[in-house]
């Protein structure tokens, strides 16, 4: 897929314990952003009367950012 970068491509920093290639925010960082993105394309399907799409597009939105509320909640406890 175009603009994804290579997942067999080795791109580990030094080994902390953590299965994440190096520069990757890790899932805090991925669910924010992918809160962000899926809200762009959400008002993107409705701009093109995509109701429906736009609809499951703000259940993804919603399911993200309710998973960064809780993260953020076990974070601070």
């Amino acid at each position: 897929m175009r603009g994804r970068p290579d997942r067999n491509v080795e791109s580990r920093g030094p080994d902390t314990g953590a299965d994440e290639p190096a520069g990757d925010g890790g899932p805090d960082e991925a669910v924010r952003y992918l809160a962000t993105a899926v809200a762009d394309l959400g008002l993107i399907a409705r701009r093109h009367g995509l109701e429906t799409l736009g609809y499951l597009l703000d259940m993804a939105q919603l399911e993200a950012e309710e998973i960064v509320r809780l993260r953020a909640t076990r974070d601070r406890h």
